[in-house]
C-alpha cells in the first residue's frame, strides 16, 4: 500500500510556474500526487499522514550545482555522507559534485562510484560532474560520451580553468555531438598566478599579491568566441565581476548558448571582508569590490545570472588556520545557501520567485536532471523543502553538519531557514529547535 503524506496549511511556492498561494500538497511514496490552493477543502484523506505546516513555505528542494564532496581522497575534509547531511540541513535535495577528487572523476568507474555511494547514504540526490580533461591536467579530453552515458551531468575541470584554447575548442566541438554542458572556471591562469585576493588598494595595504578582474573577463571573452563558432552549451561558474556580467549579458542578447552562476559570497561579501588576513574569506575567484557585488545582484535580478550555487569547498583547520598566502582557497556554503539568498529578498533587491528560481528549477534545467527536479509537478519527484521565510538566527559554524567549518559567515545574523527537507517523499532532515 502506498505511503501518503498530506502537507496542510502551506504557502505553496513553485518558481517554475510562479505559483505562490496558500494550499496543500499530497505525496504518494516518492512522487507528488497532487497539490494546489483548493486541495483538501473537504479534509485530507483518512489514509494519509497529516503534517500541518502552519503557514510555512513549501517549495521544491534546492538544487546546488557546484559542490566539492571530498570523497574520494579527501575524506578528512568532507564525505558524501557529511555533505549530504549538510545539504539536507540547508534544504538542498540534489547536488552536483565537482570532479576535483583524488583520483579525479575522469572515468566511468569513478562516476559509478559517486552514484553507488549516494545510494548507500540515501539522503539527498548526488550527481557527478565529470572531468573535462584527463587528470584535470588541461591537455587530453576525457571520454565525454561514455561518461555522459554513465551519468555525468556536466563536464568541467572544477576549480581549474581550461587554459589551452585549442583544448577548449575541441571540447566544445565534441560536446555538440551529445549536446553536453561545458562548465568553465573563469580565471586566466597566467594572469591569476600567485594572486591571493582581488587586486586593489586593500591587497596593497595588506601586502598581498592581487588577482586582476581581467583574469575573469578575458577567459570568458575568449571562450565565448569559441562557443559562437561551435554552437555548444557553455556555462561560466561563480561569476564575480561587473565586466563578466556585462560580457555574458551581451552574449545572451546575441543568442550565444551561454549560462552562468554565482555564489552567495559574491553578493553577500566584498574584498573588505578579508579584513586582517581572514583566510575563511579566501576564495577563487576572489571576493571583489562593492561595484562588482552590486553588478552580481543586478545580474541575478535581470536574469543574466541563471543560478546560485553554494560553491561548497570544505577545508580542514590545517588548510585554513595558516598564514593567508599559504591558506587554501574556498568556503563551505551548503547550510547558508538559502538564508543568504533570502537576504536579497528581504532587502528588496530580488523578488522571492526570482531568488527561488535560481536555486531550484534553473540549475535543474541547466544540468537536465531527471524526474522534474526543482519544481512542483504532479507525478514528479517529491523533493521538497519547508522553510520559515523570516526566522532570524545567527550562523554558528561549529553546529554545521559539514565536516569542515570554514565559513566566512560565522556569527553573522541572518533570517530564513529550512525546517524540513523531503527527498522522494521521505523526510531526511527536520529541525528540532
Amino acid at each position: 500500500m502506498a505511503r501518503r503524506v498530506a502537507y496542510l496549511n502551506a504557502r505553496l511556492l513553485d518558481p517554475a510556474t510562479g505559483l505562490d498561494q496558500p494550499g496543500a500538497l499530497l505525496t504518494e511514496d516518492a512522487r507528488i500526487a497532487d497539490f494546489g490552493p483548493g486541495l483538501f477543502a473537504d479534509g485530507a484523506p483518512e489514509d494519509a499522514e497529516r503534517v500541518d505546516l502552519a503557514g510555512l513555505c513549501l517549495a521544491p528542494g534546492l538544487v546546488d550545482m557546484r559542490v566539492s564532496v571530498g570523497e574520494p581522497g579527501a575524506e578528512h575534509k568532507e564525505t558524501i555522507l557529511t555533505a549530504s547531511q549538510a545539504a539536507a540541513a540547508g534544504g538542498v535535495t540534489a547536488l552536483a559534485c565537482l570532479p576535483n577528487s583524488d583520483p579525479p572523476l575522469d572515468s566511468v568507474s569513478s562516476i559509478e562510484f559517486i552514484a553507488r555511494r549516494a545510494r548507500e547514504v540515501r539522503l539527498v540526490k548526488v550527481f557527478a560532474q565529470a572531468a573535462l580533461t584527463r587528470r584535470l591536467e588541461g591537455r587530453e579530453l576525457t571520454e565525454m560520451g561514455l561518461l555522459h552515458e554513465a551519468g555525468a551531468v556536466a563536464f568541467t575541470d572544477g576549480i581549474k580553468a581550461v587554459a589551452d584554447a585549442k583544448v577548449m575548442q575541441r571540447a566544445l566541438s565534441y560536446s555538440t555531438t551529445f549536446d553536453l554542458l561545458i562548465v568553465q572556471h573563469p580565471e586566466e591562469p597566467s594572469l591569476a598566478a600567485g594572486g591571493m585576493m582581488n587586486r586593489g588598494e586593500i591587497a596593497t595595504r595588506l601586502g598581498l599579491s592581487g588577482i586582476s578582474p581581467l583574469a575573469e573577463v578575458i577567459m570568458i571573452e575568449r571562450d565565448l568566441r569559441l562557443v559562437e563558432a561551435s554552437g555548444a552549451r557553455y556555462h561560466v561558474a561563480h561569476v564575480s565581476t561587473r565586466e563578466a556580467v556585462e560580457v555574458i549579458r551581451r552574449a545572451k542578447a546575441r543568442g550565444v548558448r551561454v549560462t552562468c552562476d554565482t555564489a552567495p559570497h559574491y553578493f553577500a561579501l566584498t574584498e573588505t571582508d578579508v579584513g586582517d588576513y581572514r583566510t575563511f574569506a579566501k576564495v577563487s575567484p576572489p571576493l571583489r569590490g562593492e561595484m562588482d557585488r552590486r553588478a552580481i545582484v543586478e545580474g541575478l535580478a535581470d536574469g543574466t545570472i541563471d543560478a546560485i550555487a553554494s560553491d561548497h569547498s570544505p577545508h580542514d583547520a590545517d588548510s585554513k588556520r595558516v598564514p593567508f598566502a599559504a591558506a587554501a582557497f574556498g568556503v563551505i556554503g551548503l547550510e547558508t545557501l538559502l538564508p543568504l539568498t533570502l537576504g536579497l529578498v528581504r532587502k528588496r533587491q530580488l523578488p522571492l520567485m526570482t531568488a527561488l528560481r535560481a536555486l531550484t528549477c534553473r540549475p535543474a534545467d541547466l544540468l537536465r536532471l531527471p524526474n522534474h527536479l526543482g519544481r512542483l509537478k504532479r507525478g514528479g519527484a517529491a523533493d521538497l523543502v519547508v522553510f520559515d521565510l523570516d526566522r532570524p538566527w545567527v550562523v554558528d559554524a561549529e553546529k554545521f553538519l559539514s565536516k569542515s567549518k570554514n565559513s566566512p559567515f560565522d556569527e553573522m545574523p541572518v533570517a530564513g531557514r529550512a525546517v524540513r527537507t523531503i527527498v522522494d517523499g521521505r523526510t531526511v532532515y527536520m529541525r528540532e529547535e
